[in-house]
């Protein structure tokens, strides 16, 4: 591999919210996996680095971005739960589709787990697209497992798309 192909995995600061949100745009247009389309989630700049700042300390929440030559390529977020759920949080992953199976979604997932066990999480809780096999094979690798399926998790284009709800007991 040579040196201007490694990719770096670190904590998202403020610096990176114009690049996560472009990286937000491209996912959501290559994906009718995510919550949102090619829109993106719609925040402004602004927004986004004031998100980044106050969760730069958190240990109830974290983002980590992949970066290859500065340029976002996958993301991966933890959301602690509230009130009687706070030992649960929430956790997503996504990696840009020209850089699949490279080992960056696992990469994210494991600085994710870590983050959990040294913040006192006992539960990390994730849904995935019943049809994402290649998701749930990096799911059960990592050693979550499924809880149940929502039928019409998704509503695309008037058709409902099913969701495996799964989770993780951190040790």
């Amino acid at each position: 591999m040579k040196n201007e192909d490694l990719v770096l995995i670190e904590k998202a600061t403020p610096k990176d919210a114009k690049g996560l949100l472009e990286y937000l745009k491209q996912i959501g247009s290559e994906s009718d996996n995510l919550s949102f389309g090619a829109e993106g989630l719609g925040f402004s700049v602004e927004a986004e680095a004031q998100y980044l700042a106050e969760i730069g300390n958190s240990r109830d929440s974290v983002m980590l971005i992949a970066k290859e030559n500065g340029k976002i390529i996958g993301s991966a977020s933890l959301t602690r739960l509230p009130r009687r759920m706070k030992h649960r949080g929430d956790f997503s992953v996504s990696v840009l589709m020209e850089y699949h199976n490279r080992g960056i979604g696992t990469a994210l997932a494991e600085g994710i787990i870590d983050f959990a066990r040294e913040n006192n999480f006992a539960v990390i809780d994730l849904q995935v697209r019943s049809d994402n096999a290649a998701a749930i094979h990096l799911y059960e690798k990592l050693g979550f497992v499924k809880t149940g399926t929502h039928p019409s998790f998704f509503e695309i284009d008037g058709d409902g798309i099913s969701f495996d709800y799964m989770y993780l007991r951190i040790e």
